[in-house]
């Protein structure tokens, strides 16, 4: 239920077709999604609620899988406090991708 919530309030289907966003998974407190290529080097996004203070956590990051399948994640950006309708702007920001016409 939050994972489609943040979907929608990101821009729905819409969002996923300009942005050529894939593999979305549900975190239980938010949303993970692979990301196409972008000015950065991310390659995913998770986006996940704290309930708390009713705002949004953003991680975009970078994640490889190298010889022997051992995993390595690193952080390009985090933004906490994040609010819906900030969801849009920090995304095209961060990745120079435009999630409208």
């Amino acid at each position: 239920m939050i994972a489609a919530t943040i979907l929608q309030q990101i821009g729905g289907r819409r969002f996923v077709a300009m942005t050529g966003s894939r593999d979305f998974m549900d975190l239980g407190d938010g949303v993970r999604m692979n990301l196409s290529r972008n000015k950065t080097s991310a390659n995913r996004l998770a986006i996940t609620l704290d309930k708390e203070t009713d705002t949004y956590r953003m991680r975009f990051y970078r994640m490889t899988v190298g010889k022997h399948f051992e995993v390595k994640t690193k952080d390009i950006a985090v933004y906490e406090g994040v609010y819906c309708d900030m969801l849009e702007e920090i995304f095209t920001s961060v990745t120079g991708l435009y999630t409208r016409f």
